[in-house]
């Protein structure tokens, strides 16, 4: 009705939209995703800043931006000595860079931007590089010969379950991360939809016509941000640093007979 608010609940959640896309002769050639945008502008702020944080550095430090330098370096390096070994230690930069992808990606929501990691092609582009690494330090430590045997072991009747078990790995890391940002962020439509619908009785039953009420829907005030801690910043973080653990506990597996 005429000066009444809308007290339908309406959820539209909806993959990545195409963002650029190429055209030749009215024909659709490619197109670039929201999420692969997204990307470089975490490339771009990842960029600028780790050179604020590595400008005009010292052997002593002297300013707190070094200091921060050094504590992230000196954290991953333990990180990764801590699970993968000194021998592995040379990973410390991968990992550094697949948890900030990762953390930032999934908390660029936070500033209305779609999160990286609720986009299965990003997730499973990580679990992929995960499962290469795997799968050259089995051949590295064992040859072509013994790695294909390893999938007959302990008998050959099993050989199928291995290869299962082998394709499974990098699709349950590719997963978790993806299941479980694009299920908060659907949660999270589902409760600003419910708490917009419930606004929008109040202020019809209140019979209250105000332009501002359009976009002010006062039980949406707290509920979201409360939500927001866990959703966007502990989950965030959480999977983040989950994907990294997997990482290195897999792919240490794979080399340890070096």
């Amino acid at each position: 009705m005429d000066g009444q608010y809308s007290t339908e609940l309406i959820v539209d959640v909806v993959g990545p939209r195409k963002m650029i896309t190429f055209s030749s002769g009215g024909q659709e050639l490619f197109s670039i995703s929201e999420t692969v945008v997204t990307g470089w502008l975490i490339i771009l702020i990842l960029a600028v800043f780790f050179k604020v944080l590595t400008h005009n550095m010292k052997v002593k430090p002297e300013s707190k931006r070094q200091v921060i330098a050094e504590w992230i370096v000196d954290f991953f390096n333990g990180l990764v000595s801590d699970n993968m070994g000194n021998k592995l230690v040379f990973f410390a930069p991968y990992i550094c860079t697949v948890f900030c992808f990762a953390a930032i990606g999934s908390l660029i929501s936070v500033i209305g931007f779609r999160s990286m990691t609720a986009d299965i092609n990003c997730t499973g582009t990580w679990a992929l590089f995960t499962f290469l690494l795997i799968t050259y330090y089995k051949i590295k430590t064992n040859g072509v010969g013994g790695y294909l045997k390893g999938f007959t072991q302990p008998v050959a009747v099993i050989t199928p379950i291995n290869i299962l078990s082998e394709v499974a790995t990098p699709t349950a890391m590719a997963l978790r991360m993806f299941g479980n940002i694009s299920s908060g962020m659907i949660i999270t439509t589902i409760i600003y939809a419910a708490l917009t619908m419930v606004s929008n009785v109040v202020y019809n039953a209140l019979n209250v016509q105000f332009a501002a009420l359009d976009y002010l829907k006062i039980f949406q005030i707290g509920v979201p941000a409360v939500l927001s801690i866990y959703f966007d910043y502990f989950s965030s973080i959480i999977q983040a640093y989950v994907f990294i653990m997997l990482t290195m506990v897999y792919v240490k597996d794979a080399a340890a007979s070096e």
